[in-house]
């Protein structure tokens, strides 16, 4: 496979890269460190997100490079249908891109996907896919390190850094191998400045963030006579907290640092719909319970999914679930 990418690569080409809808650190990392290579090698790269990302990315090398389709459609369109080459990255199944989805689809450019999330669709010419994997981030540095191991640049190195780091609760995911440190003491060489990285996402919280933070811990709740516990935050605690996308990344990994605790599960309303992220432990599989029960999916330890109801409908949904009283 990483033969005939190269093949695929051998001349100059136009390429776009696609992104998932609210990106998070390992999408725009590895889209990002993607970019910056496929430019060095000669390429002319675009990268089209389906909207922004959260204030806490806005740093990365290239970010003022990002075509966002909400905000640019015409362009966005412009790109991907001049596109002979679309990598689609972090993603392995195109609802996953809102109003981006007919757009890739109907597409005749070669598309590959680059991505660890388990079963994917099948709407790509060449699939590099290993939920094995900790990140799409890391299976971009394998990538780069087959087609030019000599390639790495600081812009490249600080980008999949940053997109390991995340993917991994800074490296403590059961996914995190002897491989991902490897390829971390690499991208360290190659000009990743991991302290400044770590500053940069998790020390520069926002006002409005830390409140939120703390009226989510205060409602946490245990679920009696099982190893889950559970938060919420509704539109209004959201609306009373100038609530900006991205406030909330991280909050449900609080609920399995309780001792005992096996899986965690955070909801919040957001216009009209109650977006959730499961987080578990060991042999609890939360992407078979998303899937299943929540119109979403993931990884074994970490999923999502949404459900179209209020915030009381949807913890009444969830008891049924989770049968607790």
């Amino acid at each position: 496979m990483f033969e005939q990418i190269k093949d695929i690569l051998s001349r100059s080409r136009q390429i776009a890269i696609v992104s998932h809808r609210n990106p998070d650190g390992d999408a725009y990392g590895s889209s990002l460190g993607l970019l910056h290579f496929l430019k060095k090698m000669g390429h002319k790269v675009n990268f089209v997100t389906p909207n922004d990302c959260p204030n806490f990315l806005k740093w990365m090398p290239g970010q003022s490079e990002i075509v966002i389709f909400e905000e640019q459609t015409v362009t966005a369109k412009e790109i991907l249908q001049k596109a002979e080459i679309i990598f689609t990255l972090d993603f392995n199944n195109l609802s996953r891109i809102g109003d981006l989805e007919p757009l890739i689809k109907n597409s005749k450019a070669t598309k590959i996907m680059i991505d660890h999330h388990e079963s994917p669709s099948d709407y790509a010419t060449l699939m590099y896919s290993d939920p094995s994997m900790s990140s799409t981030c890391e299976m971009v540095y394998h990538l780069i390190n087959k087609l030019n191991k000599n390639a790495f640049t600081s812009e490249i190195s600080n980008c999949l850094y940053t997109g390991i780091m995340t993917d991994t609760g800074s490296f403590r995911y059961p996914a995190t191998t002897p491989k991902t440190h490897k390829a971390i003491a690499h991208l360290i060489e190659a000009g990743a400045s991991s302290s400044n990285i770590h500053e940069k996402i998790y020390d520069s919280a926002s006002f409005s963030r830390l409140k939120l933070l703390g009226i989510t811990l205060s409602n946490m709740k245990k679920i009696q006579n099982l190893p889950i516990v559970y938060m919420t935050l509704s539109q209004e605690e959201l609306n009373t907290c100038n609530y900006k996308k991205g406030d909330t990344e991280g909050f449900v990994n609080y609920g399995l640092s309780i001792e005992g605790a096996q899986m965690t599960l955070f909801m919040r309303e957001e216009e009209g719909v109650v977006k959730l992220s499961l987080r578990s432990k060991g042999i609890i599989d939360v992407n078979e319970i998303a899937r299943a029960s929540f119109n979403g999916g993931g990884h074994k330890n970490a999923a999502g999914g949404k459900l179209e109801m209020a915030l009381p409908e949807a913890l009444a949904y969830a008891k049924k679930v989770f049968v607790w009283d």
